[in-house]
């Protein structure tokens, strides 16, 4: 089947792709808001039947919260799952929005043509990328160059809780030979990325306990133990003077870098000065020795999120605090355990707390981080396909977030995703006036075309 016809179905019908697209952000599925359970239920079914015109045997599929759906068309090349998600994130504040923020519009900006709204570029423009790459296959050759399982997730922006589930209730039909993911973005506006390792997060909170009950600094200051003091002492101690992370063992599981991927960071030209620079900073707080991608891509980090103790409102109140606490999270790669860790972080922190204290803590998550082979063909292929498409060669890169379904697929379903998106780093992503370019996506649908046909050769 050949490719330059579907790049021009494609082309040709841009706008209809883009009211189809506006269809779909006018439903305001907003996962986390109970209020908004039957339009996410609206979502799920007008994905559904816009699979059914493809000719994809498609249904949504009830979970204990929002509705899985789940399409597949049978073709003659290898078999791919492309996940991508529905529900939106919250509009508020909505007094910063120019506009409705589910009534999109298409805007002339500085840097071209964008349309605006809730969900535009996280997650429903990028979703429809791929469906409408499909689309054109379909009207030009009547069917797909690969086998394609559709599957679209209704909570991804509420903490995924039926995920899990689904996938080990689900596993057989949903097994494929590699899994596509549509929720990252370019590295820039001219080179496409393919994501091929992404950090797993663990997430503790820390609370040292010391008086019964706040007291007057100046009848107990000196004598008394102050929880904050112990709280500082314990946060200081968690980076040494270089910026490594003390934890025992935190660095058990951490590789190298390979040679391949520095050459293609390098090539690459990050400017570290404009990036820290845009947000009021200017000099690089990680490990000493490492190149700035190193730190935000490939290496583990331990951050304070949060610090609360004694009295912050207004004025001025000298007491010594009953407790204090902080949140903190640590970024991992390779193969660290975030479970081990969590043993010997907290470990370390019991070896520090006083005799007159006590700490408790609370966990909030831990998952390893996902790293993807590409000795796999299919990624050199996929490569090749953004390369062909964008003015710049196509890389792979890391990222210093988290998306949990890569590492889901391959523990759940043995199976190693590709991470291709067309979001920029101005989308304004979870904020208002979200927006997605109209070239992410008229040049997205198309990427996704070339990909389809490079990996059925």
């Amino acid at each position: 089947m050949t490719l330059d016809p579907v790049l021009s179905q494609i082309d040709s019908d841009l706008d209809a792709s883009l009211e189809r697209l506006k269809d779909l952000l006018r439903i305001p599925s907003i996962s986390t808001d109970p209020a908004y359970k039957a339009e996410c239920d609206r979502a799920a079914d007008w994905l559904v039947e816009d699979l059914r015109s493809l000719g994809a045997d498609a249904s949504k599929r009830e979970t204990p919260g929002h509705p899985m759906v789940v399409g597949h068309i049978d073709g003659p090349g290898p078999h791919l799952l492309f996940y991508g998600h529905y529900d939106v994130q919250p509009v508020d504040p909505l007094d910063l929005w120019d506009n409705d923020p589910f009534d999109p519009q298409i805007e002339e900006t500085p840097k071209g043509k964008v349309l605006r709204g809730r969900g535009t570029s996280d997650d429903k423009g990028q979703l429809m990328t791929f469906v409408e790459a499909c689309r054109a296959w379909k009207a030009v050759h009547g069917t797909l160059p690969c086998k394609i399982t559709f599957f679209f997730e209704g909570e991804e922006e509420s903490g995924s809780p039926s995920l899990i589930p689904f996938l080990k209730e689900n596993a057989d039909e949903l097994k494929s030979d590699i899994a596509l993911i549509c929720d990252t973005g370019l590295f820039d506006s001219r080179v496409p990325a393919i994501t091929t390792m992404l950090r797993g997060l663990l997430g503790e909170e820390v609370t040292i306990i010391g008086p019964n009950k706040d007291l007057h600094s100046g009848m107990f200051g000196g004598a008394a133990m102050n929880p904050i003091r112990v709280l500082t002492r314990i946060i200081a101690a968690l980076h040494d003077e270089s910026g490594r992370v003390t934890v025992p063992g935190f660095y058990d599981g951490v590789p190298e870098l390979p040679d391949e991927l520095m050459t293609q960071w390098e090539q690459l030209g990050f400017d570290y000065k404009a990036f820290l620079g845009d947000v009021g900073l200017s000099d690089l707080a990680g490990e000493a020795g490492r190149s700035a991608l190193e730190m935000l891509w490939s290496r583990p980090t331990c951050e304070v999120n949060g610090i609360g103790g004694g009295y912050q409102g207004d004025g001025f109140k000298t007491v010594l605090p009953s407790k204090a606490s902080a949140k903190i999270s640590f970024r991992l790669v390779g193969t660290q355990d975030p479970h081990a860790i969590r043993k010997t972080f907290r470990e370390m922190v019991e070896a520090m707390v006083p005799r007159d204290c006590t700490v408790a803590f609370k966990e909030h998550g831990a998952s390893p981080a996902s790293v993807m082979s590409i000795d796999n063909p299919a990624f050199e292929k996929a490569r090749e396909a953004l390369s062909d498409e964008w003015p710049d060669e196509a890389a792979f890169i890391g990222s210093g977030g988290s998306i949990p379904v890569a590492g889901y697929f391959q523990t759940l379903l043995g199976t190693e995703s590709m991470l291709i998106g067309f979001g920029k780093d101005d989308d304004q992503l979870h904020s208002p006036n979200e927006k997605y370019d109209i070239e992410s996506f008229h040049k997205g649908t198309r990427s996704w075309a070339r990909i389809l046909h490079n990996l059925s050769v």
